[in-house]
């Protein structure tokens, strides 16, 4: 990269960077509102609940086809899955937002061990996404700036992450379907 390109490489790093952390405080300051607020839409959206586990399951999929994809250094269609990725996870965190405004919160009625199971799966699950979204944005801001090694640094602990937030959603909706209204 010339001397030239790379100041303009930082600042645009820079400023993603920051829009990053603007939509992460975002996310995080809805989740923490819609526990707290109820909006009536007069819609009905019990539906969303298994969409969201759909969306989390295929953004589980795409990340290990991009994950291949980079294995077999086809970078191109690696930026596709991630792009994908990226896009099936927006949806999914509109459409969560959207549920949890909505809709009364469903609690878990198993008991025992598949209790214990159910809570870890469920906190571990919601740590993380809190966690790791900064951190899924800040290492697409990298390879989107053409910084890969930095890239492929973040992304060698970001991607198992992610990859596990993906997993455990439709775990957790697949514990707490039957509790369902």
């Amino acid at each position: 990269m010339s001397n030239a390109v790379f100041p303009d490489t930082l600042r645009l790093e820079k400023r993603l960077n920051l829009l990053a952390y603007i939509v992460s405080a975002a996310v995080l300051f809805l989740v923490v509102l819609m526990r707290r607020v109820k909006l009536d839409l007069g819609v009905d959206f019990s539906f969303l609940p298994a969409f969201h586990a759909s969306l989390n399951a295929l953004t589980a999929v795409i990340l290990l086809i991009a994950l291949w994809f980079i294995k077999r250094k086809d970078v191109q269609a690696h930026r596709r899955a991630i792009y994908a990725a990226m896009v099936c996870s927006a949806l999914f965190l509109l459409s969560y937002v959207l549920y949890h405004f909505t809709t009364p919160e469903t609690r878990y009625g198993g008991e025992g061990v598949l209790r214990f199971v159910y809570f870890f799966f469920l906190i571990t699950h919601v740590v993380l996404a809190a966690a790791v979204l900064p951190f899924i944005l800040l290492t697409f801001n990298r390879a989107y700036t053409g910084q890969f090694e930095r890239h492929k640094r973040m992304a060698r602990w970001v991607f198992p992450l992610w990859l596990y937030v993906a997993i455990t959603g439709p775990i957790c909706y697949l514990m707490l379907r039957p509790y369902y209204g």
